[in-house]
Order: structure tokens, then C-alpha cells, then sequence
């Protein structure tokens, strides 16, 4: 042995507990006797699992067209059958193993037995049991590999080398156990955040009773609550000092205050906007800077306005606190227009307003309430005498609905359908002197 390479006397140091424990198992009628039981175990699970399978699937299975929370926890229940087989293999060696420590004093091979079907229940659960595909991933690559070291018996001296090899970045020491450990952890941590979130985030949208901007309030905190939640776990679960945290936090207060002052503005003037509910996502808004269209997206810095043909707008949230915001929306969806018009001095006026006022009022469009279309008198102009029509429609007159166009050829329609003219520019021109001679 002296002459065999380093690694292969390493290798060989590390084999050697195992091959010692399985000829002395070999030799050893208990250990057979153990074995006898391991494959009885086995094959009394197997013949459960066959009678088992058919009526756990028949009372799981939620009836055609029942959903609901019950029926998705039956679902959920009813994918983990692949394991049954496993799990009463595992029930039946543990019992098999108080029987063979009561009789011969010893139950090792029982126990290697128990971690065995473990492992196999693992197996199952990752290759069968799990659908996402993060948890496969993190089933297939950690706690696969866990759960073979661990049926081996060489999980806990793994862990115990892996606590003493540390790490030190300039104050702060941590063993190589402690960040693999945070980088599982933190992994499923964020991942259930994220679960968490959307299932919160889904629950809220479905409150009809409260505003909108409540809504979108609610779902912004809980998202906050639950990431702050999991990070400060996190740090916990690392062995991080809190109050490294808590002066980070200072800082970052600091910094705030000093530095990023036009951030912090357009996020509190964001939480006023959701709080306050005066402009939330589907309104129409004009701003004083001449920005308009609809709010399609509210985040913690900015809103995203889309314009007619299609273009978004990022306006900064404190732009609506601090200027003036016209909202087409907010008292609902009921808007009032005007279209002008002008008729020839040979009308007589007193005839048109009835005849604009019915016309405007025959498009299905218009509405009826708060108000009739109303034709009103405006001036005399040079050319004509000018009129204005106002009527009432539900929304907002942009390239989408097109209300002035229908209305303004309504009104021609409705003045050449009774003969008045609607008049164009007329100019006199006066000559002093000789009349000039045309050639």
C-alpha cells in the first residue's frame, strides 16, 4: 500500500470503514436476520400500495367541474401518492426495528434499511411529486444528494468538515456550511416569496369592494412585507448580526436624504397617489407639462401614460402632486364636447337649435344624462353666424372612439337635409381711383 499514489490511499482509507461494516454484516446471522426483515418490509409495502393506490386515487379525486381550495388540496394531496410505497416501507422497517433491537441488541442494518427507503421517498417526491421547475431543480441537485449521503451515514462528518472550513471577508467570518446553507435557504426563501406574493397579489385584485388604488396600495405592501420578511430570515438563518443591518439602514437614510432626494420624493408621492385614489391605472389625465393619455402602468417612481397613437409617457410620480392634473376619469366616465358650426345671415336661427339639438341626439353614442345635447347661440361672426352643440358621451373623445367626427357630420347632414347653407369666407374689395384695366 506504501506504493500506491496519495489519492488512491485516500480513496482507500475512506472505503475502508465501509468494507469492514459490510463483511461484518455478512458474518454476522442478526444482520442476515435484518436483511430477511428489509425485504419483507419491502414487499408488504409493495402489496399495500397495490390495494391502496386505486382508493386513495378514487377518494381524492375531486368530482368534474368542483374547484375551490378543498379541491386543489385533494389535487395536491393526490400527486403525492408516488411515495406511499416508500413511506410504508419506512413505517414498517421502523417497526421491524424495535423488534430486532429487542431481540438481538442490535439494529443497524434495520436503520441503513429506514435510510434507504428515505432516500427512495425523496426520489419520488423530486422525480414525481413536484412540478415546478425551480423545487425540481433544487430537489434534484441538493436534496437528492443530501439524502444519499445521509442513507450512506457520511452526511454528518460531511457537515462537520464543512463547519470548520471558514471564510473571512475583512470583519465578518463564516464557515463554507453556513453559505451553502444560505444559498439553499435563501433560494427557497425568495422562491416561497414569490409564491406568497402572487397568491396575495391574486387574492387582492379579486376585492371588488375596495377602490382600485387601495388595491394596487395593498399589493405593493404585502409584496414589501413579504421580501422584507424573507431577507431578514435569511440573514438570521446565516448568523448575521441584525444590527449590521440596522446601520446599514442608517446609511442608507442618509444617503437618501443627501443624495437621492428626487427618488424619495416620486416614491412617497407615489404612496399618496394609491392612498389618495385621485388618479389610478384606466384614467385618462392631461398635466400642465402638456403630457396626456391614459394611465396604464403606476410604479413606485413614475406612471406610464399611453397616448393616442400609441406611445407611452413616463411622467414622474411627484409631477402629480406638485403641478395641476386634469382627470377626464374620475368622476366617472361621463364627458362633456362641444362642436362649433356656422350658418349663412339668410337662416333663420330660430329653427336650428331644435334641428342640431334632435340630430346629435339620434347617434347612439350621446347620452341623455346629466344632460340632452344643447345648441347655444355663440356670435356673429363675418361670415356667419357661429353656433356651438354640447352633448355628453361615455369616455374619452381620442383616435380610439372618434365622437367630434360623427357629431360635426351629423350636423352637416341635419342643415343640408333643411336647406340652410353653412357659409364660407366672403371679401369685398374696394377700389379708389380709376378702375384698373384688365389686359
Amino acid at each position: 500500500m506504501e506504493n500506491m499514489p496519495e489519492f488512491m490511499q485516500s480513496l482507500l482509507r475512506l472505503i475502508q470503514p465501509v468494507t469492514d461494516t459490510a463483511l461484518e454484516w455478512l458474518a454476522s446471522p442478526a444482520a442476515w436476520s435484518q436483511f430477511g426483515l428489509l425485504a419483507v418490509a419491502f414487499i408488504a409495502a409493495t402489496l399495500l400500495t397495490r390495494r391502496l393506490q386505486p382508493l386513495i386515487t378514487h377518494w381524492l379525486t375531486p368530482p368534474e367541474g368542483v374547484e375551490g381550495a378543498i379541491a386543489r388540496a385533494r389535487i395536491f394531496i393526490l400527486g403525492l401518492s408516488p411515495l406511499l410505497m416508500p413511506v410504508l416501507a419506512y413505517g414498517l422497517t421502523a417497526v421491524g426495528e424495535e423488534f430486532t433491537r429487542s431481540l438481538f441488541g442490535s439494529g443497524a442494518v434495520i436503520a441503513f434499511g429506514k435510510r434507504v427507503f428515505l432516500f427512495i421517498a425523496v426520489r419520488a417526491l423530486v422525480r414525481d411529486a413536484l412540478t415546478d421547475p425551480f423545487l425540481r431543480l433544487l430537489g434534484r441537485y441538493v436534496l437528492i444528494p443530501v439524502a444519499a449521503l445521509y442513507a450512506l451515514g457520511a452526511l454528518d462528518p460531511i457537515m462537520l468538515r464543512l463547519s470548520e472550513m471558514m471564510i473571512e471577508l475583512g470583519n465578518i467570518r463564516f464557515s463554507v456550511l453556513s453559505l451553502i446553507r444560505g444559498v439553499v435557504v435563501g433560494s427557497l426563501l425568495f422562491w416561497l416569496g414569490g409564491w406568497s406574493n402572487r397568491q396575495s397579489a391574486e387574492y387582492i385584485r379579486k376585492q371588488e369592494v375596495l377602490r382600485p388604488a387601495t388595491r394596487q396600495l395593498a399589493v405593493k405592501a404585502a409584496e414589501i412585507l413579504i421580501f422584507g420578511a424573507a431577507f431578514l430570515l435569511l440573514m438570521s438563518i446565516m448568523g448575521i448580526d441584525l444590527t449590521a443591518i440596522a446601520i446599514l439602514g442608517g446609511a442608507l437614510g442618509v444617503g437618501i436624504g443627501l443624495g437621492l432626494q428626487q427618488i424619495a420624493a416620486n416614491f412617497v408621492s407615489g404612496v399618496i397617489l394609491l392612498v389618495e385614489g385621485q388618479t389610478t391605472v384606466g384614467d385618462y389625465v392631461e398635466l400642465d407639462g402638456g403630457e396626456a393619455g391614459t394611465i396604464v402602468k403606476m410604479t413606485a417612481r413614475a406612471c406610464v401614460l399611453e397616448t393616442f397613437d400609441g406611445r407611452w409617457i413616463v411622467v414622474p410620480n411627484d409631477h402629480f402632486i406638485t403641478t395641476r392634473v386634469v382627470n377626464y376619469s374620475d368622476q366617472g366616465s361621463a364627458n362633456r364636447y362641444e362642436a362649433a358650426f356656422s350658418v349663412s345671415y339668410n337662416t333663420d336661427i330660430n329653427t336650428v337649435p331644435a334641428i342640431i339639438e334632435a340630430a346629435v341626439a339620434a347617434l347612439p353614442f350621446v347620452l341623455n344624462e346629466p344632460d340632452v345635447p344643447d345648441c347655444e347661440l355663440r356670435g356673429f361672426g363675418d361670415s356667419g353666424i357661429d353656433f356651438a352643440v354640447e352633448y355628453w358621451v361615455s369616455g374619452i373623445d381620442d383616435g380610439k372612439n372618434k365622437y367630434q367626427s360623427k357629431v360635426l357630420f351629423a350636423i352637416w347632414n341635419a342643415l343640408k337635409d333643411n336647406g340652410i347653407e353653412i357659409p364660407y369666407p366672403h371679401r369685398v374689395v374696394e377700389f379708389k381711383g380709376v378702375m384698373p384695366k384688365l389686359s
